[in-house]
C-alpha cells in the first residue's frame, strides 16, 4: 500500500483544511494509506519522508524552517513525490528560493482577482496525465506565474484577460499544470484551486487525480533504477 503525507495550513482564504480533505478522500480511494496533518513538524523527520510514495502540500504563504525544505528536496530526490495546487504547493513559503526551485514556480499576481473567466488550454501530448482532457473554462481567479524553464507544461491559459499594466506587453501562455523531476522524485503542480470548489470541477479534479498518482508511481520506479 502506497503512503502519503498531506500538510494543511497557512492561509485560511484557501480553505486549506477542505483541500487537503478532498485529497485525501481521492489517495483513498486509490489504496493510499493517508498521513493528514496540520503542522509544518510533519516536516521534521527527513527519514521517514523518504519511506513515503507522496508528499502532498497545501499551505499558502508562511514561513518554514530551512531544515524541513532540505528534508522534504532530499525525500523528493530519493524518489518521493511532491503534488499540489495553487497557492498550497507555489505560493507557499515566498521567502525560500529552494522551496520553490524544487516545486517549479511562484505565484506573483492574479489580475482581476477573483471571478476573471478565461479558458484552460490543454497541451496536448502523449502525456497521460492529459490523455481525453479537452480544453475548459473556469471562473476564478487567474494566475500569473514566474516559472521554471525546465517544466514540461501540460496546459496554460493566455494573459491578458483581466485589464491591468501587464496588458502593455504581448499576450502570453501562462502555464496552469506542469510536471519536472527533481532528483529521482516526480514534481507535479497544477495552479487551479483557489478554493475548494474550484478543485471539486471535474475536469480540475480528474487533473489533480492523475497528477497525484503519477507523482506517487516515482518512488517504486526510481528503487528499480
Amino acid at each position: 500500500m502506497k503512503k502519503a503525507l498531506i500538510v494543511w495550513g497557512g492561509w485560511d482564504g484557501h480553505q486549506p483544511q477542505q483541500v487537503a480533505t478532498i485529497f485525501a478522500e481521492i489517495l483513498k480511494e486509490h489504496q493510499f494509506q493517508v498521513e493528514v496533518s496540520n503542522t509544518l513538524d510533519a516536516f521534521a523527520d527527513g527519514a521517514s519522508l523518504k519511506q513515503l510514495d507522496l508528499i502532498v502540500p497545501v499551505w499558502t504563504m508562511g514561513e518554514i524552517p530551512q531544515e524541513y525544505v532540505q528534508n522534504v528536496s532530499e525525500a523528493v530526490q530519493n524518489g518521493t513525490g511532491l503534488a499540489g495546487c495553487h497557492g498550497g504547493m507555489c505560493d507557499s513559503f515566498r521567502n525560500n528560493v529552494d522551496w520553490q526551485f524544487m516545486t517549479g514556480g511562484q505565484w506573483v499576481a492574479h489580475p482581476g482577482n477573483d471571478g476573471v473567466k478565461y479558458s484552460v488550454e490543454i497541451k496536448q501530448s502523449s502525456s497521460p496525465l492529459i490523455q481525453g482532457i479537452e480544453n475548459f473554462t473556469v471562473e476564478s481567479e487567474q494566475y500569473y506565474l514566474h516559472v521554471d524553464p525546465a517544466v514540461e507544461v501540460l496546459a496554460t491559459t493566455r494573459f491578458p484577460v483581466a485589464d491591468g499594466p501587464h496588458r502593455f506587453n504581448k499576450a502570453v501562455d501562462m502555464p496552469v499544470v506542469w510536471t519536472k523531476r527533481w532528483g529521482h522524485g516526480r514534481v507535479y503542480y497544477n495552479s487551479l484551486g483557489h478554493q475548494a470548489n474550484i478543485v471539486e470541477l471535474p475536469d480540475v479534479k480528474e487533473l489533480m487525480t492523475r497528477g497525484l498518482l503519477w507523482a506517487a508511481e516515482g518512488k517504486a520506479i526510481a528503487e528499480t533504477d
